[in-house]
C-alpha cells in the first residue's frame, strides 16, 4: 500500500509543480514579450527632464560613460551629478565635462553628512537642485545602450503616470561570472518588470527608472525607511507603485548597460543589501516570487525522486510522464528565455539555461544567509 502511495503521490506532485511553474512562465516571465508585441499608447512630446546620478570613488566611470548620457538625442534635459567627496574627488574630471556639456551640473555631499545614508542624501540633493518635474535615475558605473534612451523613457509621460521602470543588465564579455550575473539580473527584472506588466508593481532599480518630482514629495522622500543604508530605489517604488501610476519601458534602445564589477564581492555585496531590503516590501508580491523560487527547487527534487523510484518499482509508464514534465518545463522556459533575451538584446542561455535554473535559487540561499550571521549595523544609514 504504501509502494502504491508513493508511484502515485510523487508523479501527481511533479505535475502540480509542473502546472506551478508553467502559470509563472506564462502569465509573469512573458509579459516583457508580449509587451513589446503590443502596440502601446504613448505620449509624442517630449518633455523636459533632469537626469540624476550620485557618485562614489567614481572619477573614472564618470569620465568615461556620462558623454554618453549627455549626448543622448533629446530636446532639453540636464544631468545632476550629486558625488560622494569623502569617498573621491570628482570635481576636477565634472568641471571639465562642464566645459564641453552646458547642461551638466554638479555639486557634492557635504563632509558634515553623517548618520545618514549618503546615497539618499544625494538623491535628495539632486531632486531639490533639478529644474523639472521628470526625474530619471541611473548610476555612475552605467551607460545607455543607445543615445534614444530618454526619447524611450518619454513616450510613457503620460497625464496618469507618475513612474516608469526600464530595464538594465551587466554588459556582455567573457567568462562564467559575467554569464552568471546577467543570468541572474535578467531573471530577476523578468520577475518584477513582468509583474509590473500585469499590474503589480513591487519594485524598480535606480538604474532605469524615472519618476515625477511630486511623487517623491508627495511621499515625502525616504522618510519611512530613513533607518536603512539602501532602499532609494526598490523600497520607494514599493510604497507609491500601482497598476494605474506605473508604465514599463523594455525596447531594445531603453535598455541600460551596467560595467562588470571589478570584483565579485562587489556584485555579492549587491545582492545582499537587496535581500536586505527586500523584507520590507509591503503587500503579498514578495512571497508570490518566493514561492516560484520553492516550487522550482521542489519541481527538481519531485522529477528526481520520481525517476529514482519509477527504476526501483520499474513503472516505466510513470518514467516516461515525468520525463515529458522535465522536457514541457524546459521547452516553455527555453521559449520565454529566448523571447525575451532577443527582446533585451541578451545572451539566449541555451546550454546554461538549465545549470543557472538550478544553481541560481541556490546562491540567492547563500546571499540570505549571509544577511542573517552580518551585523544588522552594516546595513543601516551611514
Amino acid at each position: 500500500m504504501e509502494l502504491f502511495t508513493i508511484n502515485v503521490a510523487l508523479p501527481v506532485i511533479s505535475g502540480i509543480l509542473f502546472l506551478t511553474q508553467a502559470i509563472y512562465y506564462w502569465s509573469v516571465y512573458g509579459k516583457i514579450h508580449a509587451h513589446n508585441q503590443e502596440t502601446v499608447t504613448n505620449n509624442p512630446d517630449t518633455p523636459p527632464l533632469s537626469v540624476i546620478i550620485v557618485a562614489k570613488d567614481a572619477a573614472n566611470e564618470l569620465q568615461e560613460h556620462l558623454p554618453s548620457i549627455l549626448e543622448q538625442n533629446y530636446p532639453e534635459f540636464e544631468v545632476i551629478v550629486i558625488y560622494d567627496r569623502l569617498a573621491d574627488d570628482c570635481d576636477d574630471v565634472l568641471k571639465l565635462l562642464e566645459d564641453k556639456y552646458h547642461n551638466l551640473y554638479h555639486t557634492f555631499i557635504p563632509d558634515s553628512a553623517r548618520y545618514i545614508s549618503h546615497k539618499k542624501l544625494g538623491i535628495t540633493m539632486g531632486i531639490k537642485a533639478s529644474r523639472y518635474d521628470w526625474l530619471v535615475f541611473t548610476e555612475s558605473n552605467c551607460y545607455p545602450q543607445s543615445n534614444q534612451w530618454l526619447r524611450q523613457m518619454a513616450r510613457n509621460f503620460t497625464p496618469a503616470t507618475e513612474i516608469v521602470l526600464g530595464y538594465s543588465n551587466y554588459e556582455k564579455v567573457p567568462g562564467w561570472f559575467n554569464k552568471k550575473i546577467t543570468f541572474d539580473t535578467l531573471l530577476n527584472s523578468m520577475r518584477y518588470l513582468g509583474m509590473a506588466l500585469s499590474g503589480h508593481p513591487y519594485m524598480g532599480t535606480g538604474r532605469n527608472l524615472a519618476y515625477r518630482k511630486a511623487l517623491y514629495y508627495k511621499q515625502k522622500g525616504f522618510t519611512s525607511h530613513l533607518n536603512l543604508q539602501r532602499g532609494e530605489d526598490d523600497l520607494f517604488i514599493n510604497e507609491t507603485a500601482n497598476g494605474h501610476n506605473t508604465r514599463v519601458e523594455t525596447s531594445a534602445e531603453s535598455i541600460i548597460r551596467i560595467s562588470t564589477p571589478k570584483y565579485k564581492r562587489m556584485w555579492s555585496e549587491e545582492r545582499i543589501s537587496y535581500m536586505t531590503t527586500s523584507r520590507f516590501f509591503k503587500g503579498t508580491i514578495r512571497y508570490l516570487m518566493g514561492f516560484e523560487t520553492c516550487s522550482r527547487l521542489l519541481f527538481y527534487i519531485a522529477v528526481i525522486a520520481t525517476v529514482v523510484n519509477s527504476f526501483l518499482s520499474h513503472q516505466w509508464i510513470v518514467l516516461g510522464i515525468v520525463f515529458l514534465l522535465w522536457l514541457l518545463r524546459f521547452l516553455i522556459q527555453i521559449t520565454v528565455f529566448r523571447n525575451a533575451s532577443k527582446d533585451l538584446s541578451e545572451r539566449k542561455f541555451y546550454a546554461l539555461l538549465p545549470v543557472f535554473d538550478l544553481l541560481q535559487p541556490m546562491w540567492n540561499l547563500g546571499f540570505k544567509l549571509q544577511r542573517r550571521i552580518r551585523r544588522k549595523d552594516e546595513f543601516m544609514r551611514r
